[in-house]
């Protein structure tokens, strides 16, 4: 970092600053910026109050494709694509652009952590630049949606035209609907 200019050295630590707000973990900033481990637990415990959480970062593609997760994760890429063809922004700018839009669109609940992560959607992003994960048209409504690169897209339905059965019966959602009827 002796070469480094401040003016660099200062964009690298907003970034990371920006990261840690919305909520990236210490592998993410290690990847996305050129501050060492030790710089960026100190910014994390000063911004967070807290160590960063430890544990491997998410690594299967699986998750993106259940009904809630694929709903969310398909209006995140989407964005991310509409910013990259048109915006002029790339990589890691692309990603927490993205990432505030689909927080402006699909906000978590008070208290609440969001659905998409900003790791998961980084991850996502990988994905897609690994043609692990593209997206398929869905037949019914024209959307575009999450889908494993390799499966059959043909006819493909999302799960908001075709929903599961279970979709909206959680524990929560009894939760918040007993209390409805009880206020």
């Amino acid at each position: 970092m002796a070469n480094k200019s401040l003016v660099s050295e200062a964009r690298e630590i907003r970034l990371a600053i920006e990261l840690i707000h919305l909520g990236a973990r210490l592998q993410l900033l290690e990847l996305e910026t050129s501050l060492s481990r030790e710089r960026l637990l100190k910014l994390y415990k000063e911004l967070k109050g807290v160590s960063p959480p430890k544990g491997m970062l998410p690594f299967s593609t699986d998750w993106f494709i259940t009904w809630q997760p694929n709903i969310h994760s398909s209006l995140f890429i989407n964005i991310h694509r509409y910013l990259i063809e048109h915006a002029q922004v790339s990589g890691i700018e692309a990603v927490v652009k993205a990432y505030q839009l689909y927080l402006e669109q699909m906000p978590p609940a008070e208290g609440e952590e969001p659905l998409l992560s900003l790791t998961r959607a980084w991850t996502l992003v990988r994905f897609f630049e690994s043609k692990m994960l593209t997206t398929a048209c869905c037949s019914e409504c024209g959307g575009h949606f999450v889908a494993h690169s390799f499966d059959l897209h043909d006819g493909y339905i999302c799960g908001l035209c075709h929903m599961p059965s279970r979709a909206g019966k959680t524990k929560k959602a009894k939760e918040v609907a007993a209390a409805s009827i009880a206020a």
